[in-house]
């Protein structure tokens, strides 16, 4: 029997590791991260039966369904890689396997996080999401805003635990830029902070073996595992 996104997961665990080597790296150094946004449930389910286990999610209340649809697989862990606002906070803090947050962007964001983990008594890995390019279309904060506000997270957010940097690569041009300016700001951010901030979470379907070169330690694919969305 056919198991598309088994050979779609397989395919891009292949190229994936391509990409590494080519760049000097370890393929262990790179997880795949299937976005499955639009995605049924049961598109997660045979994606789990083929060894995925880190799904991407960008809306939380399609994450929230999901999660209470494979309440089951007590082993998923769920990313949250799209916009969050406020008053969906305590929404997401609910989902079981939540694993990280890619888009912590400003500071009211993370007050609010830091009320609702501290009130459950609690942590989260997050990761500070950077708008490193000109798209009005793109959400994220400001490179220049990025040290501020991981200060501020320092010094009034303990229950937040912050691993590195989230970005997008432009749509047309050439992304190895881009990418190389996010892996700069997360060596000044290292240097100013203490923290070791492991994580670059770099690259897509389209762009992914470019961020790789760039160091990205996490690639979030989607049709390159499940297919067209639905």
């Amino acid at each position: 029997m056919s198991d598309p996104i088994g050979e779609g997961l397989a395919e891009a665990r292949r190229q994936i590791d391509a990409a590494a080597v080519a760049a000097g790296r370890k393929p262990a150094e790179v997880v795949l991260l299937a976005v499955s946004k639009t995605h049924p449930a049961q598109a997660v389910r045979a994606a789990h039966a083929a060894g995925q286990r880190d799904f991407g999610e960008n809306r939380v209340q399609e994450l929230v369904a999901k999660a209470a649809a494979l309440a089951d697989l007590a082993d998923l862990r769920w990313h949250m890689i799209g916009s969050l606002q406020t008053n969906k906070v305590r929404d997401l803090l609910g989902v079981p396997g939540l694993a990280l947050l890619h888009s912590l962007d400003r500071v009211r964001l993370a007050d609010e996080l830091q009320r609702e983990l501290a009130r459950e008594g609690r942590a989260l890995d997050v990761l500070l999401q950077i708008h490193a390019t000109d798209e009005a279309s793109k959400h994220g904060c400001p490179i220049d805003a990025a040290a501020p506000l991981l200060a501020h997270v320092q010094a009034s957010c303990p229950n937040l635990r912050v691993q590195g940097l989230m970005a997008m690569g432009p749509l047309e041009v050439d992304p190895a830029p881009v990418f190389a300016a996010v892996a700069a700001l997360r060596d000044r951010l290292r240097a100013s902070s203490g923290l070791p901030l492991p994580t670059l979470s770099l690259g897509m379907s389209g762009d992914f073996a470019v961020a790789i070169a760039a160091g990205s330690t996490l690639v979030r694919l989607g049709t390159a595992v499940f297919g067209a969305r639905g």
